[in-house]
């Protein structure tokens, strides 16, 4: 099978080295391979002779305005040129909660980016995963302010990257399913917990304060905001977050 991974950042790379360890003819494309999915320069080559296409591409600014026409624009011209090369199956990694959080500008861009998908012309699969246990540092660093770090008490349920490549591959491999599916962590944690473990595994010497209103990238979080959606067949992976920490070179 010829697979063409738009990204090649934690989950690309991981998920080229998967596929191509199971035999198949894949491609991980960066920045640095001079394709702009923002004007579509690039993209038809890159895409001509596959049967999957997966976008784990990101916007480099976060900001509302710039996040939303990167998703909108790239995804429009990814579809455009999917479809003229008879591409079978689009898939892209979305987030558990998007739709609970529009409060957020990213939350509203990745939105954009599944109607897009939904609206296109190629069959797909949009994965929705939990947060990954890789960005609890850097949800630590957002909330610090000195020495101490204050993180609200809601809910993530976390996976690490390896599981969400482990099901990525499975849905890569497999018939679009033409909606959503969700995959989650086992176990959902406070965010002042997690990052309260991270430190402990770390050496980490920061204070962690519980803080309901610290919120998560400018949104207010409750329990159940981030966490798998009531009712959704979630795919629940294998490794908790204390053992993810154990093994951590």
């Amino acid at each position: 099978m010829r697979i063409v991974i738009f990204g090649a950042g934690l989950i690309g790379g991981q998920l080229r080295d998967r596929l191509r360890d199971e035999g198949h003819d894949v491609v991980a494309l960066g920045r640095e391979a001079g394709i702009d999915t923002t004007t579509g320069e690039g993209i038809a080559a890159a895409v001509a002779g596959a049967d999957v296409v997966v976008d784990l591409t990101n916007s480099p600014s976060w900001a509302d305005d710039d996040v939303l026409a990167f998703f909108r624009d790239s995804t429009r011209h990814l579809l455009t040129a999917e479809a003229e090369a008879g591409v079978g199956h689009h898939v892209i990694l979305s987030i558990v909660g998007a739709d609970r959080l529009t409060d957020a500008g990213y939350m509203r861009a990745k939105l954009a980016q599944e109607e897009g998908v939904l609206g296109g012309p190629v069959p797909f699969t949009i994965v929705r995963s939990t947060q990954f246990f890789e960005f609890v540092g850097g949800i630590a660093d957002a909330g610090t302010d000195g020495d101490t770090v204050r993180a609200t008490p809601a809910h993530l349920q976390p996976i690490a990257s390896a599981d969400v490549v482990r099901r990525l591959a499975e849905i890569v491999t497999g018939p679009p399913v033409k909606g959503t599916v969700e995959i989650a962590g086992p176990e959902p944690l406070g965010i002042d917990e997690l990052v309260r473990r991270w430190f402990a595994a770390t050496g980490d010497r920061r204070t962690v304060t519980p803080d309901a209103t610290a919120g998560y990238f400018g949104a207010v979080l409750d329990d159940a905001a981030l966490t798998p959606t009531p009712g959704a067949d979630v795919w629940l992976a294998p490794t908790t977050y204390d053992a993810w920490l154990a093994a951590r070179d």
